[in-house]
């Protein structure tokens, strides 16, 4: 067919390129272990930091209410998706972020979209972190606004762009709390004092700090203990479910349930969902020890890669960043971790700049120290048989 034969030309380019993706199949639930294709490997690749996702609680309280409201919502909110549990799981987050309300969209990337789409009016400007998440991006560009890209957490550069768009009628600053992809924090403390001399709203993705950061796992905000406008964020990762929120003011919630179109026309989650994310939220607020846990896993993790001679980026987060550049070096040493049984895959452009393709570590409450040791040893056996390392 001349449909495929087309499609096939650009995906051949892709393959030169190094860059073709293919899916795996997780034959076990979320753990540090687990059975990929055909296959035991210890997962270095999880988004589950404190593993909750397979936590015996959540999955009772997700089973009690999926008996007694079955298996989907059957609608959208504001048709027949709206229940009791819904509700409870909004009051709940907007509790733990320490806001007046919350919103529950059905994805993290949802989420974005449907406050950057709606909320900014034409001769507005968004001022957007360059490493911000693919679902900010793709938010400013359903938005009225304009958009403007300030450099990855360089407040020089912001304060540069402020001064540049002061005759827009209103400016937000969006920012990821942690970005996904180089585990960086963004001085929150910092944008919010912009924000204030310079007269504009803040919009912070807290996707990866949720669960991870602050006295009580609350986020960015707790970090630094400071208040943005808008806090977005998702249940997909440390809080072990799915779906996404909104955390702010009533007048604004209020606003998106009115006008944002990805929450309008959404299919709701299930309550069971709504469910096991609520007891997860009681879990995570006396999760004090193990987030230091995790967080001193990290620091073993980082500190022996640098010594051996990586590059790692990223901040105190569960994410880490080991750049070793070239793709198709990339892509082969993330073969060599898989032959020794560890799943880490590669990432590479376009998620990541051309140059700076990697393996992306992150690291669970769950995992071994034995494993951690058994992943270093493996990245210096195989960065030896590379020439990344000496």
């Amino acid at each position: 067919m001349k449909f495929d034969k087309w499609l096939n030309e650009r995906l051949d380019k892709t393959k030169e390129a190094g860059l073709h993706r293919t899916l795996r199949t997780m034959n076990t639930a979320p753990r540090p272990e687990m059975c990929i294709d055909s296959q035991q490997q210890i997962v270095f690749s999880s988004n589950n930091y404190l593993g909750l996702a397979n936590n015996e609680r959540l999955v009772n309280a997700a089973g009690t209410v999926l008996h007694e409201f079955g298996v989907g919502s059957s609608g959208s909110r504001l048709t027949t998706g709206n229940s009791k549990w819904h509700e409870k799981l909004e009051n709940r987050i907007a509790s733990f972020k320490q806001t007046e309300a919350a919103l529950l969209f059905s994805s993290g990337y949802l989420a974005n979209v449907g406050v950057l789409s709606s909320l900014p009016e034409k001769g507005d400007v968004l001022l957007s972190d360059q490493l911000n998440h693919a679902s900010i991006i793709d938010g400013c560009r359903l938005s009225k606004a304009e958009t403007v890209i300030y450099n990855h957490v360089d407040m020089e550069n912001l304060e540069e762009k402020l001064k540049e768009t002061g005759s827009y009628q209103h400016r937000f600053i969006v920012t990821d709390g942690v970005f996904s992809m180089d585990g960086t924090i963004a001085p929150l403390d910092k944008i919010m004092s912009l924000a204030k001399r310079y007269d504009a709203f803040v919009i912070v993705d807290d996707a990866h700090a949720t669960g991870v950061l602050g006295e009580n796992g609350r986020g960015t905000s707790e970090y630094f203990g400071v208040f943005p406008d808008v806090v977005i964020g998702t249940l997909s990762k440390a809080i072990g479910t799915e779906g996404g929120f909104v955390a702010g003011s009533k007048v604004f919630i209020d606003f998106l349930l009115n006008n944002a179109r990805t929450f309008i026309y959404q299919t709701a989650i299930p309550p069971s969902i709504c469910a096991a994310s609520y007891a997860a939220l009681e879990i995570v607020e006396h999760s004090k020890e193990e987030r230091q846990l995790l967080l001193s896993k990290v620091k073993q993790i980082k500190t022996s890669l640098e010594e051996i001679g990586y590059t790692v980026k990223g901040g105190h987060t569960p994410i880490i960043p080991v750049i070793i550049g070239d793709t198709q070096k990339t892509v082969t040493f993330a073969n060599r971790l898989q032959e020794k049984g560890i799943y880490a895959p590669a990432i590479r452009p376009p998620t990541v700049a051309k140059g700076e393709s990697r393996i992306r570590l992150t690291v669970t409450t769950d995992h071994q120290f034995k494993q951690i040791d058994y992943l270093l040893e493996s990245f210096n056996l195989i960065g030896k048989e590379l020439n990344i390392i000496k």
